[in-house]
């Protein structure tokens, strides 16, 4: 754990953290359509969360990513809600307390940006996750907001700030 390291994601990440969220993404069985695995963002992330108010986190270990997290004003919704999005994390990294620890990282820099609430989309089978989001206080919402496109993410949740 000496090595675990959580910075913010640079230019030169984008190649190998496109590998790794999609590589997540293939593992939990998430479909290829109407997910973010689809989402163009995967393979410029810098460029995506090099915004204001947006910021996207990456975990590595010893150099390598693991994983990551990030935070963004959710599409066509209020100004003061962002949106969790696109936390995925490697097996190595997972039971580790990080994704605790990634969380947090992204609700404070939420709030540093004023925002009040949080929403995430997820999927009803990923039970470790939803654990996670019901621990830091997210509760599940009957109906997605805003426009993610993840039209196949069935599963959603909020937190106030």
């Amino acid at each position: 754990m000496d090595t675990i390291k959580i910075r913010t994601v640079a230019l030169e990440d984008n190649q190998a953290l496109a590998q790794v969220l999609r590589d997540v993404l293939i593992e939990m069985g998430v479909p290829k359509t109407g997910t973010a695995y689809e989402d163009k963002a995967l393979d410029v992330m810098y460029e995506t969360y090099n915004a204001p108010r947006k910021k996207y986190f990456i975990v590595e270990d010893a150099g390598k990513i693991i994983g990551g997290a990030g935070i963004a004003q959710l599409e066509k919704e209020a100004a003061e809600i962002c949106e969790l999005q696109k936390m995925y994390f490697l097996p190595e990294a997972r039971g580790k307390g990080i994704g605790l620890q990634m969380m947090n990282t992204c609700l404070e820099y939420a709030r540093t940006q004023g925002f009040t609430k949080c929403y995430l989309e997820t999927m009803p089978y990923m039970k470790d996750a939803r654990k996670l989001y019901h621990k830091v206080g997210f509760t599940p919402l009957d109906a997605p907001m805003g426009d993610t496109g993840h039209y196949n993410c069935l599963a959603w949740m909020i937190k106030e700030l």
